[in-house]
């Protein structure tokens, strides 16, 4: 079976950042970084060419399919913020209802902008995706 895409690399989260165009993004970026750091209390990884995440778990798929990927994190795209915060099998329907202006996709949140949100409540689902996730697939540094 093929490799995941999406690895860790050796590029520096501080330099990837630095890279971004957009000031409100790049402003956010580094907010985000704090904040996922704190929660997680693990570093900033780049994982592919733009997502930095936090800490990391390996699955294993009833199909044998398994690999290693990012716990949570996001990604500064050019359109929005991508939020990886939930393992796609929960329902966080609360906790979202709370959130801020925001759109939802299986296992990431994308917001425009950090003042778009309560980041108390991203905190909250970072949290939650993170617990249900270990409960699934142990979660490692």
């Amino acid at each position: 079976m093929a490799d995941n895409k999406t690895q860790i690399t050796d590029v520096s989260v501080d330099d990837f950042i630095a890279c971004i165009d957009h000031p409100t993004r790049a402003a956010d970026a580094k907010i985000l970084v704090q904040l996922f750091a704190t929660i997680t209390g693990q570093s900033a990884k780049m994982w592919g060419p733009s997502i930095i995440g936090f800490g990391q778990y390996h699955y294993v798929y009833d199909s044998g399919r398994e690999g290693d990927f990012l716990a949570t994190g996001f990604s500064p795209r050019k359109a929005n913020l991508s939020i990886y915060v939930m393992p796609g099998y929960q329902d966080y329907s609360e906790i979202l209802s709370r959130l801020g202006k925001h759109k939802l996709a299986k296992a990431c949140v994308y917001i425009n902008k950090l003042s778009d949100i309560d980041i108390g409540v991203l905190e909250e689902l970072i949290r939650a995706g993170l617990r249900d996730l270990n409960e699934k697939w142990p979660v490692t540094a």
